[in-house]
């Protein structure tokens, strides 16, 4: 198939938002030719963002350790000795004064995560309060605690929750080579309760993991063909820590890393693709190949729960090299508004000479 031929066929994969993509069609997007699939990658996310704003988010451990999965990747779990001191949930007040710190830092999204396998009733008041608290400050809020029950996914919600991370971390058939004290549908289900209840769906997964280009597509299909798609999606690169049982877990080329983003872009063309973990140990321009391709968020400061991640001075540094601004947080009433408000920001730039209307 010649470079043409392959690139009229990435166009007619790509057909808008889609919940039907078949294992052969992700596969042959990973198969374009490098430059050919992040073009067509720039071209999706173009029709849907600005391509020079991203979103800011920070993330705080509200409870640190002795969680009782066994998931290889994690640093948390209490069946792995990794040097983790375990620390009890932090008060409210903590919290808040964290999530000050990060807006004044220029954070627009303030996530919460719990080492737990899931919540119990005697915390669930102290989450929903941080929720709200948090909510007060003008930020967006999200949270990642663990699988949910209906009632705990109603009382999250009505708490003023917007987001809930629920990662489904690779594909159903390498699951089993990752996790067993939870099963895939379980992470389904959960996501299904957070629809239910009205929270948008933060869902995405880790890559290099020992996983073949198959699983990587495996995931990516999984994200796609829920009924919706997640409002953000988290592409994160092993980090890989002493005393986990992939600590010696062969590197991902970066290149694939890049691949992985996007396919994600063309698959979920209206959702949020971010930069997660392992951001620390790549190269200013690996992440710029990485915005190029369709990320258009990132997780901001200096750690991710427990592993290390650019200092936000730095980040921004490289923002300001690249042109790129931090994603304005702003409420809107209805999709049409949020239609509108997009409408607006391209019109703006269309005079510019190197505005590239991907729509024509």
């Amino acid at each position: 198939m010649t470079a043409a031929q392959q690139m009229t066929n990435a166009s007619s994969l790509y057909a808008g938002e889609r919940h039907d993509w078949t294992r052969q069609q992700v596969l042959d997007l990973f198969a374009l030719p490098f430059n050919d699939l992040l073009f067509t990658a720039q071209q999706v996310h173009r029709m849907h963002f600005d391509p020079n704003r991203v979103q800011v988010s920070t993330l705080c451990s509200i409870k640190t350790g002795a969680c009782p999965e066994d998931c290889a990747y994690c640093p948390q779990s209490a069946r792995y000795d990794t040097g983790l001191e375990r620390e009890q949930l932090m008060k409210v007040e903590k919290v808040v004064e964290e999530a000050r710190a990060a807006r004044a830092s220029g954070a627009t999204r303030f996530c919460m995560g719990a080492a737990w396998r899931s919540p119990k009733k005697k915390d669930m008041p102290y989450v929903t309060r941080m929720v709200r608290e948090v909510k007060a400050l003008g930020l967006e809020t999200c949270m990642t605690l663990g699988m949910l029950k209906d009632e705990q996914a109603r009382e999250l919600a009505e708490a003023g929750l917007d987001y809930y991370n629920h990662n489904l971390d690779t594909s159903p058939e390498y699951y089993g080579e990752i996790i067993t004290t939870r099963t895939y549908q379980d992470r389904l289900e959960t996501l299904d309760r957070v629809r239910a209840a009205g929270m948008k769906v933060c869902a995405g997964g880790i890559v290099g993991l020992g996983e073949g280009e198959k699983d990587r597509a495996g995931l990516l299909m999984q994200l796609a063909n829920l009924p919706e798609h997640p409002e953000s999606v988290p592409i994160n690169m092993l980090v890989k820590v002493a005393g986990t049982p992939l600590e010696d877990e062969k590197d991902l080329d970066p290149f694939e890393f890049i691949r992985c983003i996007a396919v994600a872009r063309i698959m979920m063309p209206k959702s949020h693709v971010r930069l997660s973990a392992g951001r620390e140990a790549m190269s200013d321009e690996m992440q710029s190949l990485a915005f190029l391709a369709g990320a258009n968020s990132i997780f901001y400061g200096e750690k991710l729960l427990t592993t290390g991640n650019p200092e936000a001075n730095e980040d921004m540094q490289l923002f300001a090299r690249l042109g790129i601004q931090p994603e304005e947080y702003q409420q809107y009433a209805d999709e049409s508004e949020v239609e509108a408000d997009l409408g607006a920001r391209i019109a703006e730039q269309e005079n510019d000479p190197y505005f590239y209307d991907a729509a024509k």
